[in-house]
């Protein structure tokens, strides 16, 4: 379904999000063929550029040339202090506390559909567009997020905590098309950044070693790497660099009467500051059949006490059928119809009908309640029990 946009002639100028990419660039370009009054917009969120990584300089050339080719003016503005309040004194937080926190989703809520929108209206614009891969349907009844036309690049997990009234002043022109159609539109407009390679991994971050930018903020405290037994089989770096199902990097290697296979990170436990590992990616401890969820924030009215529906528990997955009803203690339990792997404590649990997006929270604890309670480890009982299922 194609979004329905407004009467240009009965709105005043849309302010694009130019980020430097091609997505952004056909974005506005998409506005500027419908007639729109468009004008671009460059914001940076960090400022440490003297190492290497960060892009912003590069990136603001690409906007400004792509601006140039469109023959539309490039406005630019800094909220690094309000990324540093809002999203990155959060991120370092929960890596703190040994969850996987998720800023793009803080970043979208906090920075760039509000003070970023906030920005947009003082300098007269009556529209945000980004290039985002989604999709919105403008209602009588409020306005609806929807998954963007090309499964493999859909967003709205992304954008699920925006505020609805944000949302309303929002376009997405590139959510009916697939990457390959941006990419050609962009090519045959002649817009210089038509083959430039989609950005990865967060956004202050850039390429650099995880683990080296983690340690500039957090200390690195080593512990015991354990097995499920409390087998003492190596020393991790600090908990807050590993995740739960992580392969890569646990430098442990082969041991001893254990089988010849892969380990993955199964728990952290930090009162003892040790990380638990299995071997087997299907290993009950790494596999939940239910979660709760905490922070909710849903578009729309409130969910009802109890509803079907799907869930995706990070960016990319296949849509999960679950049932959502009422935690315990607060918030809801996810109770999965088929045990997913690697659910993991910080991280967006977004929730949908169909297409629509209903929106999300943030994942609290998970269980397992095929899990034998001989199997289980008391050290870390409370990040992954059976009880309560």
């Amino acid at each position: 379904m194609r979004e329905a946009l407004p009467d240009p002639k009965s709105t005043g100028p849309v302010i694009v999000g130019m980020s430097g990419g091609v997505d952004s660039a056909v974005a506005a370009l998409l506005l500027q063929r419908s007639a729109y009054q468009v004008q671009g917009l460059f914001m940076s969120n960090w400022e440490e550029n003297d190492d290497g990584y960060c892009t912003a300089a590069a990136d603001f050339q690409d906007a400004r040339r792509v601006c140039e080719v469109l023959g539309i003016p490039l406005h630019r503005v800094s909220f690094a202090a309000q990324y540093r309040e809002r999203v990155f004194a959060h991120f370092l937080r929960e890596y703190a506390a040994g969850r996987t926190p998720n800023p793009d989703v803080l970043c979208n809520r906090e920075i760039k559909f509000g003070v970023c929108l906030d920005y947009m209206q003082r300098l007269g614009g009556a529209w945000i567009a980004t290039g985002h891969y989604a999709r919105l349907r403008h209602t009588s009844g409020g306005t609806e997020l929807l998954k963007a036309a090309d499964a493999e690049k859909d967003q709205s997990y992304f954008l699920h905590a925006v505020a609805r009234e944000a949302l309303a002043k929002t376009l997405f022109p590139i959510g009916e098309l697939r990457k390959g159609e941006v990419r050609r539109q962009a090519h045959a407009a002649g817009l210089p950044v038509f083959d430039k390679p989609d950005s990865t991994g967060i956004c202050f971050i850039g390429e650099r070693p995880f683990q080296d930018f983690l340690s500039r903020y957090l200390p690195s405290v080593p512990g015991p790497i354990e097995t499920e037994r409390g087998e003492v089989i190596g020393e991790h770096a600090g908990l807050s660099v590993y995740t739960l199902g992580q392969r890569s990097g646990l430098k442990v290697g082969g041991r001893a009467g254990a089988a010849a296979a892969p380990w993955y990170v199964a728990a952290k436990e930090p009162q003892r500051n040790a990380l638990i590992v299995v071997q087997r990616q299907d290993h009950p401890l790494l596999v939940s059949d239910s979660f709760d969820v905490e922070q909710l924030q849903w578009l729309g009215s409130p969910a009802p006490m109890e509803f079907e529906c799907a869930v995706k528990t990070r960016y990319r997955q296949a849509d999960l059928a679950c049932t959502v009803r009422p935690a315990p203690n607060a918030g809801v339990r996810v109770i999965l119809s088929e045990p997913a792997r690697a659910v993991t404590p910080g991280q967006y649990a977004v929730f949908y009908s169909g297409e629509r997006c209903l929106g999300g929270g943030v994942i609290a604890q998970r269980f397992n309640s095929r899990l034998a309670p001989a199997a289980r480890v008391i050290a870390y009982n409370a990040l992954f029990t059976a009880e309560g299922s």
